[in-house]
């Protein structure tokens, strides 16, 4: 069983341009699987079997999308293994995926955005460093693995966009506000230390995923927001603002950088009182 799934994480990698974030969860999925089977062959994996891993993913309390993807993972491994011709049949092919529940995600309004980017003190270096962080989230809506994967060469300071690496190792070009840029450039005077890194934490390496949400956690308790906001809430703020804003949901996809226009629907279903606002004014029996 090891062996297949060495195989199949290096094929993502190497082949599918998986993102370090997707094999890290696919590798975890895969030895969980692996623990459920002992020492069980993969050869002998049936619909049953399967079932029998389910049900009792669903006795642990997981939620649907998280069985979900696990699903996933399992369909993607084992049509790997018989393409490459190391089963015979697909045990998955007959599996229904659960319905998953419908979770409208969490955002700041536009006044506890402006509220959280502010908060941090421009009388330090670090300070203006959190404030240049929090406006780049806030102005691009990239991923927050995208912002610590930023050096200062993706910055475009005169034509005002910065590149950005997303999933599957895909480029893209957002464009970013003046107050970003502004925030950026104070940001990189101010900086003692030279590196391509755009951002640094305290000992002047490249900031890292939990820098940044250590980071914002710490203003959230300043500003003592009941929310679970993370740095993909901000990511779901910058998208339903634009939205609210009367921005079309192809070019929200586009900054987002979603592969499939679905996954960017959900954020329609957070501008229904901005639509109900808009029927109050206008229809003559409102």
């Amino acid at each position: 069983m090891q062996r297949h799934i060495d195989r199949f994480l290096r094929y993502l990698e190497i082949e599918k341009n998986a993102s370090r974030h997707t094999l890290l969860n696919y590798g975890l999925d895969l030895r969980d699987f692996q623990k459920f089977l002992g020492e069980a062959e993969i050869e002998k994996v049936d619909y049953l079997l399967l079932r029998k891993y389910l049900a009792g993913l669903k006795e642990k309390n997981m939620r649907s999308r998280t069985v979900s993807r696990k699903l996933s993972c399992l369909r993607s491994f084992f049509r790997f293994l018989c393409r490459e011709g190391y089963l015979k049949n697909n045990p998955v092919l007959t599996l229904m995926s659960p319905k998953k529940e419908k979770v409208l995600p969490l955002f700041l309004t536009e006044q506890e955005a402006a509220q959280l980017i502010e908060c941090p003190k421009a009388d330090n270096e670090l300070g203006i460093r959190d404030r240049a962080m929090l406006e780049t989230l806030y102005s691009t809506g990239m991923r927050v693995s995208e912002l610590v994967g930023l050096n200062i060469a993706d910055m475009d300071f005169i034509g005002g966009v910065v590149k950005v690496m997303g999933k599957g190792k895909k480029e893209r070009l957002l464009p970013i506000g003046e107050h970003a840029i502004e925030a950026v450039r104070k940001y990189l005077d101010k900086r003692k230390k030279q590196a391509d890194a755009l951002f640094l934490n305290k000992n002047h390496k490249r900031i890292t995923d939990r820098g940044v949400r250590d980071m914002l956690s710490r203003y959230i308790r300043i500003l003592s927001f009941k929310k679970g906001i993370s740095p993909h809430k901000i990511r779901h703020s910058f998208a339903t603002h634009l939205l609210n804003r009367g921005a079309d949901l192809r070019s929200v996809q586009e900054l987002l950088g979603h592969a499939n226009i679905s996954t960017t629907q959900i954020y329609t279903h957070l501008t229904t009182e901005r639509l109900k606002n808009v029927y109050d004014h206008a229809h003559p029996r409102a």
